[in-house]
């Protein structure tokens, strides 16, 4: 997606180094890691779905090991690094931002370790140093919830792993704001408030047994009765279940296919580590 900042994209972003501050559980499957730092206070967040890329420390290490010099070359000296020495990389989305207190809150979804990150965030402590490559200007093109003009209906659709932007987004939206929602979660202990001003209603769908990535989320908005409208629809998480609510959105709604925005956050049966090396051999390629 476009965006309308004027800035070359080598200078909408700079990395910031941070350390945790707190880290407590929501519900039953996230974990909220607050990052604090003087740094921070210059963190130029755009709200709604903006991501970050988060550099974390291997077991036994101080602080993430990144390249000395990090210029505009960054990921090309970052990836010569050996696999076992070089930070964890992993995006993720802003939960929340305090710039008086130079704080930001980012929520990892609790699996315990199964991937370096979850393993990172169930064992935070006050103290522990992590980097964020994040913007420098406030309208850059990690915010990719963009409604078009004329849109009088937002439809947003997410999983767990998604459900930080979704709640980033409601809370951005103006007043008045129509607004369809479908957040699914793994258990009924992650229905939480969702604070915002639009005129939203939110449907929670409580996966429990069902594995993750399955159908009850393009179920649901299958079976929704939308009201007519000028729709703009956001979706997030499983990329399988992602591409089908995209196929439904535009091939059975008639949604103009500029007007959906569509993230796969995670793949089924595939690891993060699988993503990432499928991510790096698509850059070398």
């Amino acid at each position: 997606m476009t965006t309308s900042t004027a800035e070359p994209v080598a200078l909408q972003y700079r990395f910031y180094a941070a350390h945790v501050v707190r880290a407590r559980r929501i519900g039953a499957s996230l974990i909220r890691v607050t990052l604090g730092g003087a740094e921070l206070a210059d963190f130029a967040g755009g709200g709604r779905d903006q991501s970050v890329s988060l550099f974390l420390p291997h077991p036994g290490q101080d602080t993430p090991v990144v390249p000395i010099e990090l210029g505009e070359d960054w990921f090309g000296a970052w990836r010569v690094l050996p696999a076992d020495v070089r930070a964890v990389m992993r995006s993720y989305t802003i939960r929340q931002q305090r710039p008086a207190a130079a704080e930001v809150d980012i929520d990892f979804v609790a699996h315990g370790d199964t991937g370096p990150a979850s393993r990172w965030a169930g064992r935070a402590t006050p103290g522990d140093r992590v980097l964020l490559l994040g913007p420098a200007v406030h309208d850059n093109r990690s915010v990719c919830f963009r409604p078009p003009d004329g849109t009088d209906l937002v439809l947003l659709a997410a999983d767990e792993t998604a459900l930080p932007a979704a709640a980033g987004i409601l809370a951005w939206l103006p007043a008045g704001t129509r607004v369809r929602a479908w957040i699914e979660v793994p258990d009924a202990a992650d229905i939480t408030e969702l604070p915002t001003a639009a005129d939203a209603e939110i449907s929670w769908i409580v996966r429990g047994s069902t594995s993750p990535g399955s159908d009850l989320l393009v179920d649901a908005v299958r079976a929704a009765r939308l009201p007519a409208a000028t729709p703009y629809a956001w979706i997030a998480g499983e990329a399988g279940a992602v591409r089908a609510l995209r196929r439904h959105l535009v091939g059975e709604r008639g949604i103009d296919r500029r007007r959906v925005t569509f993230g796969g956050y995670w793949r089924r049966g595939v690891s993060e580590e699988d993503l990432r090396a499928e991510a790096l051999a698509d850059a070398t390629a």
